[in-house]
Formats: C-alpha cells, sequence, structure tokens
C-alpha cells in the first residue's frame, strides 16, 4: 500500500490545516548581518519560497499565501523597488513549469494594475499556464493590503445593492467575503511571521480571524522546511474552538 507524503513526518492527515499564510519578514536584516546589499537577502528569499512551496505541496496543503509585497512597500527607495519587481518577474518566468509540472495553480491578490507591465505579462502568462491545476493553489500577495482589499469588496456591495443586484439583507459576511480576493478560498488555518515581529502588518485582515499565528525569530532566507514542519506539528496539538468552550462531561468525555 502506498503511504501518505505527510505520513514520514509524523503530521496527522484529519487535522492538516487547508490554507498557510506566511508574512515572510527579514530579508533586509539577514542581509545586513552579512555585511551585504539588501537585494542579496530578497535573492535568498526567493529561495526560501521554492522549498516551501514544495514542502506544502508535498505533505497536501491545498492554499499557500505568501505577503510578496504591500501596497506599503511602494514607498521603499526606488533602487529597492525596481530590483524586487526584477527578482519578482525572473521567479515568475523561471518556476512557472515547475508550478504547473506539479499541479499548482498560481493565482495573484491584491493591486496586479500598479506592477510594472513586464512583471504583468509573465504573471499573466503564469497564471494562464497553471490556471486548470488543481493539486494547490499558491497565492502571491502583491501590492497587496488588507484594507484596501476589505474597502474594495466593500464597494462591490454597494455597487450591486445600487445596481439592484442584491438587496440590504443580502449583505452578510459571506457575501462581502465573496468578494474579497479571496473569494472562493478557505480562510487560512495559520498564520506565520518570520522575524520575531508582532503584527500582521495589514496581512488577511478579515481571512484571518480565527487562524492559528506562529510568530518565529527565524529571518526569512533560514526559515527552514524543518521548521515548517515543526510549526504544523504544534498546529495540530492546539485545541481550536472559535470563540466556542468546550463542555466536559461527568464521565470525562468532551462535548
Amino acid at each position: 500500500m502506498k503511504s501518505d507524503p505527510a505520513e514520514p513526518y509524523g503530521i496527522d492527515l484529519k487535522t492538516l490545516p487547508r490554507h498557510v499564510a506566511v508574512i515572510m519578514d527579514g530579508n533586509g536584516r539577514w542581509a545586513k548581518k552579512r555585511l551585504m546589499n539588501r537585494v542579496n537577502g530578497h535573492k535568498q528569499g526567493s529561495e526560501t519560497v521554492r522549498a516551501l512551496v514544495t514542502a506544502c505541496r508535498e505533505i497536501g496543503i491545498e492554499v499557500l499565501t505568501l505577503y510578496a509585497f504591500s501596497t506599503e512597500n511602494w514607498s521603499r527607495p526606488a533602487a529597492e523597488v525596481t530590483a524586487l519587481m526584477a527578482l519578482l518577474k525572473r521567479f515568475l518566468r523561471s518556476e512557472r513549469d515547475d508550478l504547473d509540472s506539479k499541479g499548482i495553480r498560481l493565482n495573484v491578490i491584491g493591486q496586479k494594475y500598479r506592477l510594472p507591465a513586464d512583471v504583468q505579462t509573465e504573471i499573466d502568462g503564469a497564471t494562464l499556464q497553471t490556471r486548470n491545476n488543481t493539486g494547490m493553489v499558491l497565492n502571491l500577495a502583491l501590492s497587496y493590503g488588507g484594507r484596501e482589499e476589505i474597502t474594495m469588496a466593500a464597494k462591490r456591495l454597494a455597487e450591486d445593492l445600487a445596481s439592484g443586484k442584491i438587496l440590504a439583507d443580502d449583505i452578510t459576511e459571506t457575501a462581502l467575503a465573496d468578494r474579497l480576493y479571496t473569494g472562493g478560498l478557505p480562510d487560512p488555518d495559520i498564520v506565520i511571521r518570520t522575524s520575531g515581529e508582532m503584527r500582521l502588518s495589514n496581512f488577511l485582515l478579515w481571512q484571518a480571524a480565527y487562524a492559528e499565528i506562529f510568530i518565529t525569530d527565524t529571518l526569512w532566507p533560514d526559515f527552514s522546511k524543518q521548521e515548517f514542519l515543526d510549526i504544523v506539528r504544534e498546529y495540530q496539538t492546539r485545541d481550536r474552538r472559535y470563540g466556542k468552550v468546550v463542555c466536559t462531561s461527568n464521565d470525562g468525555s468532551q462535548q
């Protein structure tokens, strides 16, 4: 009998997270510690992306969302932004065939229209090539901001209400969630932030309402497959009550 890929890592398939989201932080500090240019940190960070995508596909994660470039990142020095866009373009071009061969569908969430035209072209090519894949969804959050996303979804609801497509009573949490960039995808079960910072930084503010949050001091370029698997195993030990109280009966069983 063929064993499941997750079994060698001691991961329980019954409580496997469906959606993992990652705030990839610490590239600049990684480079600074080594007396390198910040761009070198971003280059090394792209290798960590490859390793994590492979690990998620290997154990059966359905959705991986990576916070690659925020709306606030546009305020960084122009030279760094240009270098980041060049790295992104190179990554999309070099990885599209590998993503396709692994059955991974690439999706981009955020303000794609703000990205350089040549980057948009690479995004369009990669998403088109992988559009029919069902093995995993890789969301790249590019020019992404959680508040902007919620505002955009609210505007869509308002437009649908004004045009008569929906009634006021149709405005529900589900209706708003369906109009987010992640509409149709499960909310993240895990949010990981590297480099030790204790904040969400405007990332998946709506979707992460009940996510289990893991903060690691590890800088993103040093984040390993082993550390990721350790996080998944720890996640599987947590009691996710979603605000509910678990009652224990007289015989000791949970109800």
